[in-house]
């Protein structure tokens, strides 16, 4: 895949390109993720569909400090993707976590942009039944002790899980060490925005064929998924068994059987 990078309102936004064709695919990972852990994903889907995977704003290559961190700055950022890189034709978004929350809300606001809208362990934002989970984030990856001296110090700190060996593949090589490719005041801030409020509005307004993939052990609280399904009757639901909140890491096949026969109707 190719790296290219756009412009949108003084912040750069990295992406890497792919594929060919008119079925554009816009995959969006989660907080303190990049684009480099969804390479895999995007492979799987070459070279049927043309795939943009973005480095959303605060991560990976795209611009580290920016200085819009609301939902409304992350929307803009993919709809400006979405017109540089695939001609302002609709497309099918893909996002997890936080960037499936952006998913959301970029098929709310742009209904006549999203063919398809494919959810990861996404949920509609807000705070209930989660605590204080921006303050709790924020303290865990301000915590890390950067810069670490070489990979095996990073391994020792970050264990052995799937999301930390994607954290570990992806480390910024410095001249003083190995550092993240995010800062945790943006995280902190950024996973704010999301928690702020529940956009249980901007779900009802999807239009697009919707698909929810949930880990058996992932974060979003049942409750909140029921109520998901309730108000979107049509939307399709799949839970891949003994996954957590990265199922596209901890169970790669499972991910990709659900999301391949989802595009393939």
């Amino acid at each position: 895949m190719q790296r290219v990078t756009i412009h949108r309102d003084g912040v750069a936004l990295s992406c890497l390109v792919g594929g060919s064709g008119d079925d554009v695919i816009v995959l969006l990972h989660g907080l303190a993720g990049s684009a480099a852990e969804l390479v895999p994903t995007a492979e799987a889907l070459l070279p049927e569909h043309r795939v943009i995977v973005v480095d959303q704003r605060g991560h990976g290559h795209s611009t580290r400090w920016p200085p819009d961190l609301s939902r409304r700055a992350y929307v803009e950022d993919v709809l400006a993707v979405v017109a540089e890189l695939a001609g302002g034709a609709p497309v099918t978004v893909v996002g997890q976590s936080m960037g499936g929350h952006t998913a959301l809300l970029f098929a709310a606001t742009y209904p006549e942009l999203v063919r398809r809208l494919v959810l990861l362990e996404g949920g509609v934002g807000g705070r209930e039944e989660r605590g204080d989970y921006p303050a709790e984030l924020g303290a865990f990856f301000a915590s890390w002790p950067v810069p670490f001296a070489d990979v095996r110090q990073a391994a020792e700190f970050l264990g052995d899980t799937p999301v930390a060996q994607a954290w570990l593949r992806d480390l910024d090589r410095r001249p003083d060490g190995l550092w993240p490719r995010f800062e945790p005041a943006v995280l902190r801030d950024t996973i704010a925005a999301v928690a702020d409020r529940a956009c249980w509005d901007e779900w009802q307004q999807v239009q697009a064929p919707t698909l929810l993939v949930f880990g058996e052990h992932g974060i979003i609280p049942v409750a909140e998924v029921r109520r998901m399904v309730s108000l979107r009757p049509d939307v399709e639901r799949v839970v891949v068994a003994s996954a957590g909140h990265d199922v596209h890491l901890e169970d790669r096949d499972g991910w990709l059987r659900a999301l391949g026969q989802f595009l393939s109707r």
